[in-house]
This record gives C-alpha cells, structure tokens and sequence, in this order.
C-alpha cells in the first residue's frame, strides 16, 4: 500500500528525471517537454505490456497514477498555489487599464464560446452517430472554454507580445478560469438534475452564476488586504511569506465553505499582494524573497502538472468508435473560440485600442490544459462521460503541443515588431 509520501517522492523523481531528459536532449519548452514525455512513456509501457506479457511495469505504474485523484490533486490543491503565483505578476495598473477586454473575454466570450460548442458538439454528436444531450454538451462546453491560464502563462514565457496583449491574455486565463469553473460546477448540476434538456433552468443558473463570481471576488478583496494589513505591520520575510501560504489556503477552503468562486477569490488576493502589498508593505528584502518562493512554486507544480497529463492517458480507457468525434472536437473548439474573441473585441474596440494582430493571437493563444482534464475527469460515470473525456483529451494535447509550441510564430506573423518593441 503506497502512502502519501510515497506517492509524492514518486512523482517528484519522475518529472526531476523527465525535465532532465527534456533540456537535456528534446530541448522543448518545460511543460511541453514534460507533457510529450510523460505520454511517450505511456505509450512504450503499452508497448511493452504488448510484446512481454511477464513485464508488470505498465501495471505497476498504471496502478500507482491510479492512486492519484488528478481532478481532487489540481482543483482542490494545486490550482490555488498556480493561480496565486500567477496573479502576483499582474500590474494592476495595467490590468486596469485593459479592463475592458479582460473582463469582456473572461465573463461575455465564456459564455459565448460556452453555447457554441455546445451546438456545434451536439451536431457532431448526431453527425457520428454519437449522441450526446445539450445538457451534456453544455457541461463539455464549459469545461473547455476558459484558456488555462497555468498553460497561458507558460506559453507567454517563449512569445513575445506587446505588454497590452499580454496583459489581455494573461489576465482573461487567470480570471475565465474561474468563471469557467462556476458555470461547469452549475452546468453539471443542472445536467445531473434534470431529466431532460428542458429541465434546466438558465435564469437561476445566471443567478448562481454571479452570486458565486461575486462572492469570490470579494471574499479575495477581503482576505486580500487582512494580508497586506498584517504584512505591512512587520518587516520579516520569513513570517511573510508563510502569511502568503496561509492566505492561499485559507482563503480557497473559506470559499469552498461557502460555495463561491475559489480560484476567483485567490486571484484577487494575488493582485492585491503582488501590488499594494509589494509597493506598501514589504521590504525590498521581502519583496525578493516572496516573488522568488512563489516564482519557485509555479515552476515546480507546473512541472508535475504537465507531467501527470501526460501519464493520465494510462488510466484513460479510450473507446476507438469515439476518434472521430473527439478529432471533431478541435476544429469546434477553434470556431468556438474565434467567434468568442471577435465578438467581445467588436465592442472592446469602441472603447479600448487594440494592438494589431489581437484576434488572431488571443484566438490561436487559447490554450487548453489541466484544469479542462481535471473538470472532465470529475464528471461522474454516466453515459455521456466517454464522449466528453475524450473530445477533452484531444482539444487540449491540441492546444498545448501544436498551438503552444506555435503561438511565437502567430505572433511574429500577424504582430507589427515595431509595434511590439514600442508597447
């Protein structure tokens, strides 16, 4: 019976060994090398299961990633840390600034891109033989939409992109992520609920849906500056930076008590910490000391999250009859996320300039990862659940490897350099 630090010595030594592996002969990104890795060894373990039956290394593994509840692990563990490192890098000056599309593509293009998977999923369902409820199909198309900003943000490490687009992409991931989990939570509610399409109730769904972003907002706005109250009364590093630990922790199981938005809530923390707090109440001492040990933390569960992506597809049973609706999937996903860019920018440009090239780069930068997995693989066992795990799995091995490893090329092909290097 393996214990909890079995596991976690487990995981750490493989992604250690994977990382190594990757700068040391793949030379891709971090996270896209620890991804491909992790799958490739998969595969080979399939393989060798195949061709040597007496090999029980597939089984071995198999049954130790088992032991790892991916969904509990990201949604109720690692995500808070993610999404608060993030968060700390946010210039609230500039956030303010491009409110308008931040906050225009993380609440309007969610629900947009929402409703047109949904159609779009639902006719391919039907198409392939395959039918999947609308019910259903809604769920899939909120766990899909919101980009991840776990992955955003480590692909905008290797593009480089105006400072305002930047902003637009970094701040909707880390903010349409947790819409995007309150309207799956909802969507799954109501899906499970209701025996038939017509039984859900969208004006209450519209209610939750904003009492519960709401909630989380403000819950982060309060403990947010209870934090810097308490940091601004000391100067020792040490204390605060484990008083940033405890914000992250407390405040994510404070929402989950009262059933708002976590990761919003967390979000909200970290620009307040990474900006009034860091102008206000650290040292210079402590404000290295801090952005370091979170920089740290990021980079490291990043690391085992792509990793655990890739080794999940052991303990995924994919039906072959489900390839073809599942490749569908990806192109849905793409019309879904074109028509939720353009539509919010159509207004945002009104009010707000934006750099050349915006549509194209926030569309091809939409990337998928962890988060939609872990929402996918909480789904209970009903029968739809197949279909959408695996539509899941290829929109987001999509996303990472081929719009992720290409989005530095989006951006040089449609961006103007000189526009670029000016912002």
């Amino acid at each position: 019976m393996l214990s909890i630090f079995d596991i976690v010595a487990g995981l750490l030594t493989l992604t250690a060994f994977f990382a190594w592996a990757n700068h040391r002969f793949l030379r891709l990104p971090n996270n896209v090398g620890l991804l491909v890795m992790g799958m490739a060894a998969s595969l080979v373990l399939v393989g060798l299961e195949v061709l040597i039956p007496s090999v029980s290394l597939f089984a071995d593994l198999e049954d130790f990633i088992k032991k790892i509840n991916f969904s509990e692990t990201l949604l109720d563990g690692m995500l808070a840390f993610l999404l608060f490192a993030g968060a700390l890098q946010i210039d609230i000056s500039l956030l303010r600034d491009r409110a308008w599309t931040v906050g225009a593509m993380a609440t309007l293009g969610v629900v947009i891109s929402t409703i047109v998977v949904a159609v779009l999923f639902w006719g391919a369902g039907q198409l392939f033989g395959l039918p999947i409820g609308f019910a259903w199909a809604l769920v899939f198309g909120a766990l899909i939409s919101p980009t991840d900003p776990i992955a955003v943000l480590a692909v905008l490490k290797q593009a480089r992109v105006a400072k305002t687009l930047e902003m637009d992409m970094a701040g909707e991931s880390l903010f349409n992520d947790g819409v995007g989990v309150v309207l799956f939570t909802i969507l799954l509610a109501a899906a499970m609920s209701s025996s038939g399409d017509a039984g859900i109730d969208f004006a209450h769904i519209a209610r939750l849906f904003f009492v519960e972003a709401l909630g989380g907002a403000l819950l982060g706005a309060v403990t947010g500056y209870l934090a810097y109250l308490a940091m601004r009364s000391i100067d020792d590093y040490p204390i605060e930076v484990l008083i940033s630990l405890g914000l992250v922790t407390g405040t994510y199981a404070v929402a989950e008590m009262l059933h708002v938005s976590g990761p919003i809530a967390v979000v909200v923390t970290g620009v307040i910490t990474g900006n009034r707090g860091a102008a206000h109440a650290m040292s210079e001492t402590t404000r290295r000391y801090l952005f370091d040990f979170w920089s740290l933390i990021d980079e490291l569960l990043n690391s085992v999250l792509f990793l655990l992506i890739g080794l999940e597809v052991l303990v995924i049973s994919f039906d072959i009859s489900l390839i073809p609706l599942a490749v569908a999937a990806i192109p849905v996903v793409f019309l879904a996320r074109l028509i939720s860019v353009a539509v919010p920018m159509a207004f945002v440009s009104l009010k707000q300039r934006l750099v050349k090239g915006t549509i194209p780069i926030l569309t091809w930068g939409g990337v998928r990862g962890g988060i939609s997995v872990a929402l996918a693989l909480s789904i209970p066992y009903v029968a739809e659940r197949p279909q959408i795990l695996a539509a899941t799995y290829a929109v987001v091995l999509f996303t990472l490897i081929v719009q992720g490893l290409t989005l530095p090329e989006v951006v040089r092909r449609f961006a103007n350099p000189a526009r670029v290097k000016a912002d």
